[in-house]
């Protein structure tokens, strides 16, 4: 298997080889991606942008325990670290909505592969009925 890393292509690893703690790497890459993502409510935001969703009512509207204020900061937040951007329609009332950007958007597979662990360790948390889902089920959850 064959990683892209920045401009670079990486190899796969041998047994025990850890691509965090590469030669010359000054941050772990997983800590760095934490910084951007790991954040209360910052995960959902993405999620929902990733379901279409660009307004502030409707992140405010769907994100249980989300407060407009903490939003806000979020969404600032997402905005500089080059996640989403942030488009202003010049009309009246004036109307702002949110988009992924690419960087944004390359993070579904993290986010799909975070679901894909809670569906099959997590069941009790995840399902009403605690019962384990099939692969075909888990499968169609992410398309």
């Amino acid at each position: 298997m064959i990683w892209l890393v920045g401009e670079v292509l990486v190899s796969k690893l041998q047994t025990g080889d850890i691509m965090y703690n590469m030669e010359g790497m000054k941050r772990c890459p997983l800590d760095n991606t934490f910084s951007l993502i790991g954040k209360r409510f910052t995960v959902l935001i993405l999620r929902n942008m990733m379901s279409n969703q660009t307004r502030f009512n409707q992140f405010i509207e769907s994100i249980d325990g989300i407060n407009p204020k903490t939003l806000s900061t979020r969404l600032k937040e997402m905005e500089k670290n080059g996640l989403i951007q942030r488009k202003i329609y010049h009309e009246t009332p004036v109307r702002i909505e949110y988009n992924l950007t690419q960087k944004g958007r390359n993070l579904k597979s993290i986010l799909d592969q975070m679901a894909v662990f809670s569906v099959q360790f997590c069941v009790k948390d995840v399902f009403e009925d605690g019962k384990p889902r099939t692969n075909k089920v888990i499968s169609k959850i992410l398309s």
